[in-house]
């Protein structure tokens, strides 16, 4: 039984997206529901082919399956992946080996692989999170509990930043052919993220804003940096973000989210600044 959904995203350039209208904007770059129980989402994008989903399993195991937009009888054949648990007790297995995933654990597969998913109790599902991009070869499988990620901890509370950065992948952590992820929380009174914020050409990104109260939204910033446009964004929603667009927000209380990117350079560093007074 086939227990996937898929969408083929297109990429958007600059000048277009700069006369897109709230609809518009959310059409092609806000994601929709990523969790569904019982079902994987996959949303295979052309910024730097990389595919975001979700899954979800409940009752049962949901095993990873291929999409026509990849072109391969198996979804691994020519990539490698990254599931951030963000919801109950799961299980992750990949090649018959067993991953305990807690939540805000991580498990990286390399290209090749063969990935199911299941849940510890159906009803407190575990919420995968899901970020695969091509590979070039095979780097072995591991868990990367939030425990052993390369914690950061930046800015202060009277910027309204304070928060702390869990790097997942880095030098000395997993390795990856291109894929970069990691998780930012923020603290009590802290609603900014990434500002000063930045673009990087070579490679794009995709945010995952979670752990927001129900009633609490993010005010996503997007666009070039003279251009600027946003969305307002709800808990356990994802943005597409193209390499020339910015990427930073607001929240109306404290929030977390995942980042990942796909691209040229896995260089953290990377990236061309953009000063705050230069924005428009």
């Amino acid at each position: 039984m086939i227990h996937t959904d898929y969408t083929n995203r297109f990429a958007i350039d600059p000048k277009t997206a700069a006369k897109f209208n709230t609809a518009e904007l959310r059409e092609n770059f806000l994601l929709p529901p990523l969790f569904v129980a019982g079902r994987i989402q996959l949303h295979y994008t052309n910024y730097d082919r990389m595919i975001v989903g979700g899954a979800m399993p409940t009752s049962g195991p949901l095993e990873l399956e291929t999409i026509k937009p990849a072109g391969t009888e198996a979804l691994l054949a020519r990539r490698e992946l990254i599931a951030v648990n963000i919801g109950g007790a799961g299980i992750v297995t990949v090649d018959g080996e067993e991953f305990q995933v807690g939540p805000r654990d991580m498990v990286y597969a390399g290209m090749g692989s063969n990935v199911v998913f299941r849940s510890v109790a159906a009803e407190e599902p575990a919420k995968y999170y899901l970020l695969s991009a091509p590979a070039h070869m095979r780097h072995p499988s591991k868990l990367i509990g939030i425990g052993d990620a390369k914690r950061v901890d930046l800015g202060a509370q009277a910027t309204s930043n304070e928060r702390s950065i869990f790097q997942f992948v880095h030098p000395e952590g997993v390795r990856t052919c291109q894929l970069v992820v990691g998780m930012t929380t923020l603290a009590a009174g802290s609603v900014w993220n990434t500002m000063p914020c930045h673009v990087h050409d070579r490679r794009m990104e995709a945010y995952l804003y979670f752990d927001l109260p129900d009633k609490a939204r993010v005010v996503h910033l997007m666009g070039e940096p003279q251009e600027t446009r946003h969305l307002i964004v709800k808990n356990d929603e994802a943005i597409l973000s193209p390499g020339w667009s910015i990427h930073s927000g607001a929240g109306t209380s404290n929030y977390a989210f995942i980042w990942a990117m796909a691209g040229d350079n896995v260089d953290y560093t990377d990236v061309d600044l953009v000063s705050i007074e230069d924005l428009k």
